[in-house]
């Protein structure tokens, strides 16, 4: 049986990585939450949660961009 390659052009697949759109969606939630909530615990909670989204959201962005750097001029990632 042949093993799942885990990198794609010199990329570390995310299988398990939200796509961005369901990150910023999740985010929107947490912070239309945060402004009706009454408990600083639950509210620290959401924060915590929100700022491992931004972190999850950053890596993504920062892999589409390395690609699209070695984007040749043919449009093929090289």
């Amino acid at each position: 049986m042949k093993k799942k390659n885990p990198y794609v052009n010199g990329v570390e697949a995310d299988e398990n990585k939200k796509p961005l759109n369901e990150v910023f969606s999740e985010l929107d939630e947490i912070l239309e939450s945060m402004e009706t909530e009454d408990s600083l615990e639950k509210t620290f909670e959401m924060y915590k949660k929100g700022v491992s989204l931004l972190k999850e959201a950053s890596l993504s962005i920062d892999k589409i961009e390395k690609q699209v750097k070695v984007l040749d001029e043919d449009g093929i990632l090289s």
